[in-house]
């Protein structure tokens, strides 16, 4: 068992040092450098400067890129905290129907079909909705608004055309990715060779689906944290952007677009850490909810 712990350590150092490399990489290509020697001088000073936190000034407003990235972090993260809400809320009653039985498991491929389109379309879907039924047409009025401010206030109007939207499209995407997760376990789950072996001792469906399958379908989504947090900070991306809020991810959209390389950099590094971190936490979580499934 500790070899396996320490495997996943030292995959977890492993991809915190690529991410570093990638960083690095993207933060010395913005500068043109002659020839492969000096490119590499480059880099290699560059690397230095960001394994001790430095990771430039940023081309556009000359502060810090690190400062800029982490002011921008905490929008993004309570869009995220949101999303995962949205997120478990949908996609485990989701997840659980479509494999409920057999009949429920031949609507999946529709599911598929909804689960592979492109978050944008989702997030303009909901964009008509509000503005032709619900008539909220004040979001990007309402998007530099914090959310701690609006509840302060207590303007629930204005924090529902604030949050719910971007939230909502956010919550899809990862939705999609929880409900697609669960069935996966669940077919493992009850196609798994010990059910016949506790049949024969007595055991009922239902003991065994709680004692046994349900553990492994909750741990399966734990392992599969990585996939699902790329899911949302992918759409977070696109409902920033979208719904004119201010966060991390727009703000990496705007930084690539007017070549603020050094910003762009620490951006991506931190959301590395952020997905590889939890990613790393949740495997540890799912040992303890299922043992036997490994790390």
């Amino acid at each position: 068992m500790w070899r396996l712990w320490l495997l996943r350590a030292a995959q977890l150092i492993g991809s915190l040092v690529g991410a570093v490399v990638l960083a690095t990489l993207l933060a010395t290509a913005s500068h043109p450098s002659h020839g492969v020697s000096s490119f590499l001088s480059a880099f290699l000073a560059k690397l230095l400067a960001v394994l001790s936190g430095d990771f430039g000034q940023s081309a556009t407003t000359g502060a810090s890129a690190m400062t800029a990235a982490l002011t921008a972090f905490p929008a993004t993260l309570q869009l995220l905290l949101a999303g995962v809400i949205v997120a478990l809320l949908l996609g485990i009653p989701l997840g659980v129907f479509l494999s409920a039985s057999r009949t429920l498991r031949a609507a999946a491929p529709l599911m598929q079909i909804i689960a592979a389109t492109p978050v944008f379309v989702a997030a303009l879907a909901l964009i008509w909705i509000a503005v032709r039924v619900l008539d909220w047409n004040e979001t990007s009025q309402a998007s530099a608004l914090s959310w701690a401010g609006l509840m302060r206030s207590a303007d629930w109007s204005t924090a529902l055309r604030a949050f719910a939207l971007p939230a909502l499209t956010v919550g899809a995407a990862g939705a999609a990715s929880v409900q697609l997760s669960i069935r996966r376990a669940a077919v493992r789950a009850w196609s798994a060779p010990y059910r016949n072996g506790l049949r024969m001792m007595g055991l009922g469906t239902f003991d065994i689906d709680l004692r046994y399958a349900v553990p492994d379908v909750v741990a399966a989504l734990l392992r599969d944290a990585g996939e699902i947090a790329l899911a949302l900070i992918s759409a977070a991306a696109v409902a920033e952007w979208v719904f004119h809020r201010d966060g991390a991810a727009v703000l990496f959209l705007k930084s690539a677009a007017f070549g603020d390389w050094n910003v762009a950099a620490a951006i991506l590094f931190v959301f590395a850490v952020i997905k590889l971190v939890a990613q790393f936490v949740c495997l540890a979580v799912s040992w303890f909810v299922a043992p036997d499934e490994g790390v």
